[in-house]
C-alpha cells in the first residue's frame, strides 16, 4: 500500500512539469517541423503543402549560408574566449589574495543582469565611429588625419564587434560558476603541489582544470546553445543583420523570413535546421569533452 501511495505522490509531483513541458516545448516543436513542409504567409488561412521544397531552397540561399557562417564563427570565438577568460579570472579571484575581491566579483557579474537592450546601447556608444571609446583610444596612436574605424559599419570587422559585446555580457556569469567549483577543491592539494615544485600556472592546468572539468563541460555545452539566442538579440538590437547581411545569424534570418517577409513556412524550415544543428553540436561537444571524472 505504501508503494502505491508513493507512486501516486511521485506522479502528482511530476505530472504538472510533464504537462507544461509537453504544451510549451513538445507541441510547438512538432508544429515547427510540420509548418516547415508548407508554403504559408503566416497570416492567411491558405497553406500549400510543398514537402521538402523549403529545405531545397534553403540549401541554395546564399544569405542563409552567410548567416550559418556568422553563427558558427560567433559560437567558436565567443565560446573559446569567454570560457578561457572566465577560468583565468575565477582562478585569480579564488586563489590569489587581491584587495577588493568581492568588489571585482560584483563588477564582473553586473553585465549578466543587464538587459540586452542596455548592453546594445552601451556598445553602440563604445563603437561609435566619431565619439566612441574605442576610436578615442586608438586616436592616441594613429595619425590625426586618419579615417575613423566603423566598428558597426565595416563588413569585415562588424561580426567581431558583436563578439566583443557577447563576451563582455557572459564572462561574469561563468566566472562565478567556476569560482564555486574551484572553492570546493581542498587547499591541501595545492599545498602538496607547491611542495613538489609546481608553479601556479602548472597547478592551474594540471589540478584546477581537471578537477572542475565536469563543470566546464556542462557550462560549455550550455553556453554554445545560449550563444545562438544571445547572438540574435544583440544583432537585432545593434545592427539588424547589417551592413548588407554581414551580421545576420540563424535566428535573425529566420525572424526576417517568418515575420518580416511573410514567408512563415520558409522561416520554420530555418527553425528546423537550427533545432537539428543545436542538438548535433551539443552531441559533438559532449563526445569531444568526455573524460573520466577525477575525484579526491
Amino acid at each position: 500500500m505504501k508503494n502505491k501511495e508513493k507512486s501516486i505522490f511521485i506522479f502528482l509531483c511530476v505530472a504538472p512539469a510533464v504537462i507544461l513541458f509537453t504544451i510549451f516545448m513538445i507541441v510547438p516543436t512538432i508544429n515547427i517541423f510540420k509548418m516547415s513542409l508548407y508554403k504559408w504567409g503566416g497570416y492567411s488561412p491558405d497553406k500549400t503543402f510543398v514537402g521538402f521544397d523549403n529545405f531545397k531552397k534553403l540549401a541554395k540561399d546564399m544569405k542563409f549560408l552567410q548567416s550559418f557562417e556568422n553563427t558558427v564563427l560567433l559560437i567558436i570565438i565567443v565560446s573559446v574566449v569567454t570560457i578561457a577568460l572566465a577560468l583565468v579570472f575565477a582562478a585569480i579571484l579564488t586563489r590569489e589574495k587581491i584587495v577588493g575581491q568581492n568588489f571585482f566579483r560584483i563588477v564582473f557579474y553586473i553585465p549578466n543582469i543587464l538587459s540586452i537592450v542596455i548592453i546594445s546601447a552601451i556598445f553602440s556608444a563604445i563603437f561609435d565611429s566619431q565619439n566612441g571609446l574605442f576610436n578615442s583610444i586608438l586616436s592616441l596612436f594613429r595619425d590625426k588625419g586618419s579615417d575613423p574605424i566603423y566598428w558597426l559599419g565595416d563588413q569585415k570587422i562588424v561580426i567581431f564587434s558583436i563578439a566583443i559585446a557577447m563576451i563582455w555580457q557572459a564572462i561574469g556569469y561563468y566566472m562565478v560558476m567556476y569560482m564555486s567549483s574551484m572553492a570546493s577543491v581542498p587547499e591541501s592539494v595545492y599545498e602538496s603541489a607547491s611542495i613538489e615544485g609546481a608553479s601556479r600556472i602548472r597547478q592551474f592546468f594540471t589540478l584546477t582544470i581537471p578537477l572542475i572539468w565536469s563543470n566546464i563541460r556542462t557550462t560549455l555545452t550550455f553556453f554554445i546553445i545560449s550563444s545562438i539566442n544571445l547572438s540574435f538579440m544583440l544583432v537585432k538590437a545593434m545592427t539588424s543583420g547589417g551592413p548588407d547581411g554581414s551580421t545576420e545569424v540563424f535566428l535573425s534570418y529566420m525572424y526576417k523570413q517568418a515575420y518580416t517577409n511573410s514567408s512563415y513556412g520558409y522561416g520554420m524550415s530555418i527553425g528546423v535546421v537550427v533545432f537539428l544543428f543545436s542538438f548535433a553540436l551539443s552531441g559533438i561537444v559532449n563526445l569531444i569533452t568526455k573524460r573520466e571524472t577525477i575525484e579526491l
